[in-house]
């Protein structure tokens, strides 16, 4: 699985979440939400520290990262993180990983 967050992403969670250098932003499964990759679960975030990562990027100064607990969520997808302008939020892009 690979993680990427785009720049305009990273710096809406560091504005937001009010995060500064050297931080991390945990993304974990939850049950419900909306637009998940498994039906009836989503993304949650929060910041914490890795302590078996999964997958991860850096960007904006900030450690963003999935715990091994939660990798079997992504079953085989990538996730990009991107901004959207039209909600003013990020929003999670699934695509299928093509060497798993």
């Amino acid at each position: 699985m690979i993680l990427k967050v785009q720049e305009e992403a990273a710096q809406w969670y560091k504005n937001e979440l009010e995060l500064e250098d050297n931080d991390s932003l945990r993304f974990f499964v939850r049950y419900g939400g909306v637009g998940g990759l498994q039906p009836g679960m989503s993304l949650g975030v929060r910041p914490d520290q890795p302590a078996e990562p999964f997958a991860e990027d850096q960007k904006q100064g900030i450690r963003f990262y999935v715990e091994q607990e939660d990798a079997w969520y992504f079953d085989n997808y990538n996730v990009t993180v991107k901004y959207d302008p039209d909600t003013q939020e990020p929003d999670f892009d699934y695509y299928e990983s093509e060497n798993e």
